[in-house]
């Protein structure tokens, strides 16, 4: 616990002295004030079209901030020599991915608060902000993706050897979960029997965690009639008192899975040193 402690610490410091997460800081807190314009007319509550637009721009940018922070860091720890030095220290593969991932969701954490901040407090200066339940579920569905792709650039920066590895396989996989993941989905389940529609849909919306933290938030938001029948049951489970804590154990269970993936292969690598 104490190692994993000393090693997020030092994420952090990294993080923040990383020109790419003050670079990412000011380009979201752009793209919050972006989305502020877009909501200059007016006061929003709940799902619509306004609301939409921000989850969607949302899904573009953040799990691709995400992939590339937490990618580069392993990848710049094989090149830079710094996991030689330490593994010299008594120092376990898990605590050192737990670490590495507990102190860049750190650094994102502060990066969605900045944006998220800086947009809010314009938003109610101006008079066209959101609805506190509104602002605070997309602020909710910002952490949550952020945290959920951070998890996956772990395993891309174990599999990478360097950070242009890295950069096209995040690329590749931001691409496939953001923008060909609908084409790809109806293509997949027009050659299902109609009788399996809706199980399939149910398994590879779990596979996506942006499309899993998407459906949850256009729920909670009350959108969930635009979704269609297939996503009934989604619809049901979220609305229930305990929806929200069953989205949030499915996410730590999901986070647990891709990080346990990941220290198998680095351990494996390791032990072949």
């Amino acid at each position: 616990m104490i190692q994993t402690v000393h090693i997020a610490i030092r994420e952090v410091k990294l993080g923040f002295r990383n020109p790419w997460a003050y670079s990412f800081m000011g380009l979201f807190a752009l793209f919050m004030l972006c989305l502020l314009l877009i909501n200059a007319q007016g006061y929003v509550q709940g799902y619509s079209g306004i609301t939409g637009t921000i989850l969607n721009l949302i899904l573009y940018l953040l799990p691709l901030m995400s992939l590339l922070l937490g990618s580069f860091s392993l990848t710049a720890e094989k090149e830079e020599g710094s996991w030689e030095l330490l593994s010299v220290y008594p120092l376990s593969t898990w605590s050192f991915i737990v670490g590495k991932y507990a102190g860049l969701a750190v650094v994102l954490l502060v990066i969605v608060l900045f944006g998220f901040g800086i947009a809010g407090l314009l938003g109610f200066v101006a008079g066209s902000g959101f609805d506190s339940k509104t602002y605070l579920l997309l602020l909710v569905f910002s952490i949550s993706v952020a945290f959920l792709f951070l998890a996956i650039s772990l395993l891309v920066g174990t599999l990478a050897k360097n950070r242009w590895q890295a950069l096209t396989i995040g690329v590749a996989i931001w691409f496939f979960a953001i923008i060909g993941w609908p084409p790809l989905l109806i293509a997949a389940l027009g050659f299902m029997p109609y009788m399996f529609i809706e199980p399939a849909v149910t398994f590879l919306t779990f596979l996506n965690p942006a499309e899993l933290s998407r459906l949850f938030t256009v729920i909670k938001l009350g959108g969930g009639s635009i979704l269609g029948p297939e996503y009934y049951d989604w619809i049901k489970w979220v609305k229930q008192p305990s929806g929200t804590l069953g989205f949030l154990g499915v996410a730590v269970l999901w986070i647990g899975c891709v990080i346990g993936i990941s220290q198998f292969i680095w351990e494996r690598r390791r032990s072949r040193a």
